[in-house]
């Protein structure tokens, strides 16, 4: 199995700007990369470039040595060894779950006692094999997404393609279905391609991230290290919860602030040109010798209570609490941790 690689891609459909712009990734052979952003940054464009539904209008997407794509040539998708699950399942509605499993083998002229036994494979592996001659009307929005699954598995794909696969679900179907796609990941071998604005789905889910915003790549990087280190404002605003503060940044300051650099900065101990310091809000802890801040908001998630805090200054910090405590109370914080944005 080779590894995908995306090459200075991008795609221009004539508009203000282009939907994808100098795009560049090398997704290693068996990896599961997530394409993560808001809507209209450009993701699902760079996914149907994949698919081969769209021809890049720059740049060349390979696999391997085999040229896929580039502004001159392309690869019809049928040839590209691709599986792609849809947003919207799209399985036919009358054909059974194994009907519907076997269709692209049925596609490739196979029949008879090897297209039964490799739609079995394929229904075991995703836990339906009870369900087989059931129709999609019958099953539960998660039991289709994973017929759609195992339609992808049958075909043996080298990459599989996902489009938001989980949108439709409410959230405990979410959490089961990631569990499924990490599951059909490691029996497939396949590399996967995982396009979502759920930050939470890329981080449970990928092995790498590549955060998109208006058409270029901002970070690319494994879910741990894009957590505790984004890459600009976007980076910091879209992945985890946090707050991004506006404070002095003085020439030579670390990226990584403990508290002791953080005090001299919101004392008003350091000059300089002020920067993006993203803190998280398990690094807010009470402390009496902290800065003085006001409880805007507090809501109640369960197991602790997710704080909204208002600084002197006014800018907003997010904090847990195991306590209860109610809006209008005054609270002394210390953070423990942030990061320098830039």
């Amino acid at each position: 199995m080779a590894k995908l690689i995306l090459n200075h891609v991008g795609k221009d459909f004539g508009g203000s700007r282009p939907a994808v712009s100098s795009l560049s990734i090398d997704v290693r052979a068996g990896g599961f990369l997530a394409l993560l952003g808001p809507s209209g940054c450009g993701k699902t464009t760079v996914l149907r470039m994949i698919a081969g539904f769209e021809q890049p209008s720059d740049g060349s997407i390979l696999l391997g040595d085999r040229l896929l794509a580039d502004a001159a040539s392309m690869v019809p998708p049928e040839r590209r060894n691709m599986a792609m699950v849809f947003q919207s399942y799209a399985l036919w509605p009358h054909m059974s779950v194994a009907e519907n499993v076997g269709y692209p083998l049925k596609v490739r002229g196979i029949s008879g006692e090897r297209w039964r036994k490799a739609v079995a494979d394929a229904l075991e592996a995703v836990r339906l094999s009870e369900h087989a001659e059931r129709q999609p009307a019958d099953l539960s929005g998660g039991q289709r997404q994973r017929v759609a699954l195992a339609r992808c598995l049958v075909t043996s794909p080298d990459v599989v393609l996902l489009d938001e696969p989980l949108a439709n679900l409410d959230r405990h179907l979410k959490q089961e279905m990631e569990e499924t796609f990490r599951d059909f990941h490691n029996r497939s071998g396949a590399t996967m391609i995982y396009v979502t604005h759920d930050q939470s789905e890329a981080m449970a889910l990928a092995t790498e991230v590549a955060v998109m915003s208006e058409g270029r790549l901002v970070q690319l990087a494994p879910p741990e290290e894009i957590y505790a280190r984004p890459e600009g404002r976007m980076a910091g605003a879209l992945i985890g919860q946090g707050a991004l503060l506006q404070l002095p940044s003085p020439e030579g300051m670390p990226r990584l602030l403990d508290w002791s650099a953080l005090r001299l900065l919101f004392h008003g101990h350091a000059a300089g040109a002020c920067a993006d310091i993203l803190v998280r809000p398990q690094h807010v802890v009470v402390d009496p010798e902290g800065i003085a801040c006001r409880v805007v908001s507090a809501l109640y998630e369960g197991e602790r209570y997710a704080l909204r805090l208002a600084l002197p200054d006014g800018q907003i910090l997010r904090a847990f609490s195991a306590a209860r405590v109610s809006p209008g109370e005054k609270l002394a914080v210390a953070i423990l941790s942030a990061w320098r944005l830039a």
